[in-house]
């Protein structure tokens, strides 16, 4: 199915590209999400009337991103308290939505969504980087550092 990007999105294309993907991938995210619109003719010269607007709209998206950026790498180290056992293993795990509050109560507004733990959540002690995810081509490290309860 062809459809027309009306935003960066990640490995697949920039905006206004016209680009095949699986009808599924279309219908159930791309197209609810406002992502992109059917590839027909009628839609291409919408898209080309909203092109400025779109342009102008990622470009606000991508300088708020960057100054999210900029907080993040000022931010340091992120200190999370958990309890854990003797040998420093965790009760329970530190996931994303721990990470995102810490960062959150640290006045830096991040979703659970953003960010990223690959190998899943944190079940010991130590220090971690931990990327959050800000833009289609933007990602930032910080530093996690999960101590113990007393």
């Amino acid at each position: 199915m062809e459809v027309i990007l009306l935003e960066k999105v990640q490995k697949l294309g920039d905006l206004g590209d016209c680009v095949s993907v699986k009808p599924g991938y279309a219908r159930n995210f791309l197209i609810p999400q406002g992502k992109a619109l059917p590839g027909t003719a009628a839609n291409m010269a919408v898209f080309e009337e909203r092109r400025a607007s779109l342009e102008a709209a990622a470009k606000d998206a991508r300088e708020k991103a960057n100054a999210r950026a900029n907080s993040l790498k000022e931010i340091g180290v992120i200190t999370i308290v958990a309890k854990a056992g003797v040998g420093g293993k965790l009760f329970g795990s530190v996931g994303a939505n721990d990470i995102a509050e810490a960062l959150t109560q640290a006045g830096i507004s991040v979703k659970k969504s953003e960010v990223r733990l690959p190998e899943g959540p944190l079940h010991e002690l130590g220090e971690f980087d931990v990327a959050v995810h800000l833009a289609a081509d933007l990602n930032e490290t910080i530093n996690i550092k999960i101590i113990s309860e007393e």
